[in-house]
């Protein structure tokens, strides 16, 4: 028996490693050659420190010269004196590079590619080694290698584990670019395919209060992610409201799957809106922001914003001149390519 613990660093990448019973997790982590900083070993210098952004753990020590009462509170530990009672995920304020961290690339191969909508695609891989480890946490990204080229373009999985050996990507096709030009062209089943992951410090994290969400374009995909793991783990004690913003109705993707969503979790809503909307939407006019129910956003409550960087500009100006809840934001801009 044995828990996992998800390290995510500064710069995005991400190991999981197996935590034993009664085992710390800095012992872990070199263990798995994750080698994190370190000093005293004995909670005082606080060189260890992280933030524990998921799961359940036991602390042994914490000096009061390492960690304020506040910092305590608000879930941070010294890697050096913390054991895991529940797999959990942690935040080193640090780039990867300083703990010899290294990605994984998986070998994988195409197993469908589906147009649905008319500006994005889904791609989904077959590992090879259906038995091989992915691991990451709802709303990271892949870099996928484009078949043919020596190109990588990166994608957030738009599910949330890799079940039977399976990983789905919704993707932005563009009028002109490697990956577009491919899944357009010549994608077929077969392909053989490479990923390298897990990326990004934009994921879920302990789900304690409400949720916002909102998506641009293909940035749904994270979204998607992250709701297909809250359905597996069973569903969310919290509201949720996803608001989706795209430039034109033809933009529109997976909202059956959005709709399955809210049919399955018991306090979950979308709403679609449409920036150049034709004559015949008879949805939302406008952008996201416009979406934004006062009422909800009252209360304490997290958002989550992934899209297109003026739909987050705009979204986080919107929240700072509000009057709105106390909130934590995270975000992932998505840039074409």
């Amino acid at each position: 028996m044995y828990h996992t613990a998800a390290i995510v660093f500064r710069d995005g990448a991400t190991r999981f490693i197996k935590v034993e019973p009664n085992e710390l997790l800095m012992d872990a982590a070199q263990r798995h050659g994750v080698n994190l900083p370190v000093d005293c070993r004995e909670g005082v210098c606080a060189t260890c420190r992280c933030l524990r952004e998921a799961g359940e753990v036991e602390v042994e020590y914490i000096d009061e010269e390492a960690l304020t009462e506040e910092e305590v509170q608000a879930g941070h530990v010294l890697a050096c004196q913390t054991r895991l009672k529940s797999s959990a995920s942690f935040y080193f304020d640090i780039d990867s590079n300083v703990c010899s961290v290294a990605t994984e690339i998986f070998a994988g191969t195409v197993s469908a590619v589906e147009q649905v909508s008319e500006g994005a695609a889904i791609l989904e891989v077959t590992l090879d080694d259906a038995g091989a480890a992915m691991h990451y946490l709802p709303g990271q990204y892949a870099r996928i290698q484009v078949p043919g080229t020596e190109e990588w373009r990166a994608y957030s999985f738009a599910t949330g584990k890799a079940r039977d050996g399976k990983v789905r990507f919704l993707i932005r096709l563009l009028p002109s670019g490697v990956m577009s030009d491919y899944l357009r062209d010549r994608a077929a089943v077969g392909d053989a395919i490479a990923l390298e992951a897990p990326f990004g410090a934009f994921y879920m994290r302990q789900i304690e209060r409400p949720l916002l969400m909102v998506a641009g374009g293909t940035g749904l995909s994270a979204f998607l992610g992250m709701l297909d793991e809250l359905v597996e783990q069973g569903g969310c004690d919290q509201p949720i409201r996803l608001c989706y913003g795209v430039n034109q109705e033809q933009d529109l993707s997976e909202l059956g799957r959005l709709a399955a969503f809210a049919d399955t979790l018991s306090d979950f809503a979308f709403e679609p809106i449409v920036m150049n909307a034709s004559e015949a939407w008879q949805g939302k006019r406008g952008v996201v922001c416009e979406l934004f129910d006062r009422d909800f956003l009252a209360q304490p409550f997290d958002a989550y914003l992934c899209g297109p960087p003026p739909m987050i500009e705009a979204s986080r100006h919107w929240l700072e001149k509000r009057e709105v809840g106390d909130y934590r934001l995270f975000f992932e801009k998505f840039v074409s390519s």
